[in-house]
């Protein structure tokens, strides 16, 4: 089958922009050909290596212009740029003829399906239906953008259900929105599965993932400081980029908890960062799956995490690979991190329980679910 993935860019570090990139991968190795079209690639490398099987085209359109102006302004510069964007996907994708063509709910939803291809058109969704597009931040602005939300919401929703298909992370999205679209539950895989396991006895946590609303390190700060007062010996590495690092760094600084609390680039070399560490904790407002927990039970690694919308807990096994705490508690989230450091045994032995539980969200058991779905679509 010929597989169009459309997707802005693949520039950042982060959970959607792997998943992308392996898919796109372990499609292209099993005989489909796999093209990913973005829009403001802009000559930039690929933030996750591609197989050589993979086409990447990007329209060049650069979305970033419609910033730095006035209201008013930045609205006319968004629809001009979204006619070219429009025009440009209309005719590679009437000129290519793919037989599958996968949204990722970006700006491309408004007008994917008028496009007459031929092809089947499926969404898929990277988060929880309430936190996307970053709705939920447009709402709380004022009066007028909480409105304006809320068309933009019914838009979304009107767009989406003209999809042939909609595939979420978990049951829970499935019931938001299955009354919208036929909606199929697919979740993803981890990326690596090193030979060898964590330890897990170096007195060192971690965290990854962008320092934005959706993360909380707010709430991680805070959890630390009195992780610290019990244990001060360890400490906890941030793996991240985004733009909040300032606000994270002074709250750190403002708690004295430098020492202890080390903000980091993102690496390429997360993998060896997860084995040379001994828990992973999550301080997530919401998740759409939370990629992160998987690459650390795939590590060894028990986790700790808010039992928050809704990836956690459709992945950690409450007590047996780690602890989901009350919702956005602080001190739920440094308890849970205690009674890790101090029980040894407990902690390698929910490391070992993690490592085999995540066997269920390989790849191998993941995307023939993916080929499944596109069979079934196509033969209905």
């Amino acid at each position: 089958m010929k597989i169009y993935y459309i997707y802005t860019a693949i520039v950042t570090k982060g959970g959607a922009d792997r998943v992308i990139v392996e898919k796109a991968n372990w499609l292209s190795e099993h005989g489909h050909e796999v093209v990913i079209v973005t829009d403001t690639q802009l000559g930039r490398a690929p933030a996750f290596p591609l197989s050589p099987k993979v086409k990447l085209k990007d329209l060049a359109i650069d979305f970033s212009k419609e910033y730095g102006h006035s209201f008013p302004v930045r609205i006319y510069m968004y629809y001009k740029l979204m006619h070219i964007y429009r025009k440009k996907m209309t005719k590679l994708l009437m000129h290519d003829r793919p037989d599958i063509v996968i949204s990722t709910l970006g700006r491309d939803i408004s007008f994917i399906t008028k496009v007459k291809d031929g092809s089947i058109k499926i969404g898929e969704a990277h988060t929880t239906k309430h936190f996307i597009r970053n709705f939920h931040l447009l709402e709380q602005k004022n009066i007028v953008f909480k409105y304006l939300t809320k068309y933009f919401r019914w838009h979304m929703d009107k767009q989406v259900g003209k999809l042939n298909a909609l595939v979420v992370l978990t049951a829970q999205d499935k019931v938001e929105w299955e009354h919208i679209v036929p909606t199929y539950v697919i979740p993803n895989s981890y990326p690596f599965y090193p030979e060898i396991a964590s330890s897990c006895v170096k007195k060192q946590a971690i965290i990854v993932g962008r320092y934005n609303s959706a993360k909380g390190y707010n709430y991680l700060v805070e959890a630390w400081r009195m992780v610290y007062d019990r244990h001060p010996d360890w400490k906890i590495n941030i793996f991240g980029s985004g733009e909040y690092e300032e606000q994270v760094r002074q709250q750190i600084h403002d708690y004295g908890l430098q020492d202890v609390v080390i903000m980091n680039r993102p690496t390429d070399r997360i993998m060896e960062e997860y084995l040379d560490s001994s828990i992973y904790v999550m301080s997530s407002v919401f998740e759409g799956f939370a990629m992160v927990l998987l690459e650390a039970m795939a590590c060894g690694l028990p986790c700790v995490s808010f039992d928050c919308p809704y990836g956690p807990r459709n992945i950690i096994a409450e007590g047996e690979d780690g602890f989901l705490v009350e919702y956005l508690n602080s001190k739920a989230l440094a308890d849970g991190v205690c009674k890790l450091i101090e029980d040894p045994a407990l902690r390698k032995q929910m490391g070992q329980n993690g490592r085999k539980n995540v066997l269920r969200y390989s790849r191998d058991c993941i995307m023939p679910q993916w080929e499944e779905l596109f069979k079934s679509i196509i033969n209905k």
